[in-house]
Formats: C-alpha cells, structure tokens, sequence
C-alpha cells in the first residue's frame, strides 16, 4: 500500500460485481481474470494500470482517470470512454472486444490498437494521429470529423471512412483496404 487513499497491487480473479473496490486512486496495479463487468468505476484513477483476461462491459466509467493504462485479452463491450476524464488519459490494447463502445472525441494520439475488435466503435471527432489499428476488425466503426493524421491502418479490416470528412494526411493504407476509403461512392472494385 502507497497511502491512505492509493494502492498498488495485485487482483486475481476477483469479482468486483460482489467486492468493493476499496480505493479511489490505483497505481502501478496489475488485475489479472478479474470481473468488472457492469461495475460503477467513476471517479477512480488508474495509473499505469494493466488489465488482462478481464471483463470490464458496461462498466461505468464517470469521470474515471486511465492515465497508461494497458488492456490485454479483456472483453470491455459497450464501454464509454468519453465520460473518461480526458487529463493525461492515455491507453494500449491488444487483443481485446471493444464493440459497440465510444470514444467520442477523446485525444488518442499515438494509441495502439493491436489485434482487437472494434465493431460499431464510435470515434466521431477522435484525434487519432499517429495511432496503430494493428490487424483490427473495423466493422462498423464509425469516423466523423476524426484526425486520422499519420493513423496506420495497413493491417486493419473492414474499415469504412470517408477521405472528406476525416483528416487523413499521411495516413497509412494496405493497398487491398483502399476500397473501405470509396463506399460512400457506391462503386464496384474487382
């Protein structure tokens, strides 16, 4: 324990949907198969946490501060990471379901996003420069008004964005992904 008020540990296989979490503020935690589903996380900070193998979808995240936070292997389904606190938020993930979650306006410069699925993900007015959608399923996501500067998307599937209404200077596409830059137009690529 660090102080009163912030902990740094290690939880494994806890369910939090029946244990208190007891802290407002986590550093340099690790939380390994543990249960957050549904969860109320408002108001916690997390500081160089890591996350793996668990299941944070439909937690509450109020005013919630992941500050290098990183997920692996977590099913985080119908998250709202836009009621994050946005100061310092900064996050990894590889291998995680994200579906139907949102990122809506969020700085995310520089995220990785490594072997995930981001179905149906809302990251209308994301600033998303330099971020890697490393063998990603895009399915679904949405891009409105997003700085995509720089973004690599050479390995990511089914993406669909259109070119004038997202930033996509120097951005960084596979050849055989160029159509998911032409569906508003309707055409036939063969």
């Amino acid at each position: 324990m660090m102080s009163e008020n912030r902990f740094s540990e290690q939880f494994k296989k806890v369910d939090f949907t029946t244990e208190v979490l007891s802290s407002k503020e986590y550093e340099d935690c690790t939380s390994h198969e543990c249960n957050f589903s549904s969860c109320n996380l408002s108001g916690i900070t997390f500081i160089e946490c890591t996350f793996v193998g668990c299941n944070l979808s439909t937690a509450k995240l109020t005013k919630t501060a992941l500050k290098d936070c990183k997920f692996t292997d977590c099913k985080m389904l119908g998250l709202h990471f836009h009621d994050c606190n946005d100061f310092l938020f900064e996050v990894r993930f590889e291998n995680c379901v994200l579906n139907l979650s949102s990122f809506y306006k969020l700085k995310l410069k520089k995220t990785l996003f490594r072997n995930c699925s981001l179905q149906e993900i809302d990251f209308s007015e994301c600033d998303l420069t330099s971020a890697t959608f490393d063998t990603c399923d895009l399915a679904g996501a949405v891009f409105d008004r997003t700085l995509l500067e720089q973004a690599d998307f050479r390995t990511a599937i089914n993406y669909s964005l259109d070119p004038e209404n997202n930033k996509i200077k120097k951005a960084k596409f596979a050849a055989e992904g160029i159509s998911g830059l032409l569906t508003k137009y309707n055409i036939i690529i063969e």
